[in-house]
């Protein structure tokens, strides 16, 4: 993951991700389509695993000379994100497009506003950084679906943790 600024200002990295799982998604705050329907639907999420620490959610915007750190945290305020539990990241533009194409394999620029096709698609990271799912952000069932296999992941790493 590339250098990127949390919506508090604060720098992140892949280690702070790193202790569990995360899901991940890519937007922009002035999107009119999809982002504020998938927003919605992270806030599920969130709320179904709002005292699981294990369990982050990683929203990279797209836009990053609009979605300055203030902005993001106006985002935030909207969508009633838990500080800590639900990042808004911003960071440089080309790093940023490189870990939505090249890590996250999401359609490449197709000369959209503002320059990604942004996808509606949520990410399903583990501890170890690999992709274990994709999940259509706009989709109910989906969410469900998404809810489900990070509660399944949940247990199977308490079932790793010797003395159980």
């Amino acid at each position: 993951m590339p250098p990127v600024q949390s919506q508090s200002g604060r720098a992140i990295s892949s280690r702070d991700l790193a202790d569990g799982l995360y899901v991940a998604n890519f937007f922009y705050t002035t999107c009119p389509g999809a982002c504020p329907q998938v927003s919605s639907q992270l806030q599920r999420v969130q709320e179904k695993f709002r005292r699981e620490p294990r369990l982050r959610l990683a929203s990279f915007t797209l836009d990053p000379a609009h979605d300055t750190p203030a902005q993001l945290e106006r985002y935030a305020e909207q969508y009633g994100a838990i500080a800590g539990k639900w990042l808004f990241l911003t960071g440089d533009k080309s790093a940023l497009y490189r870990l939505a194409t090249d890590e996250f394999r999401l359609p490449p620029p197709q000369g959209v506003s503002p320059g990604l096709e942004h996808s509606q698609q949520l990410l399903l990271v583990d501890r170890t950084g690999h992709l274990r799912g994709r999940y259509d952000g706009t989709s109910a069932k989906e969410i469900e679906r998404l809810i489900t296999e990070i509660g399944v992941m949940l247990y199977s790493y308490d079932l790793e943790q010797p003395g159980r």
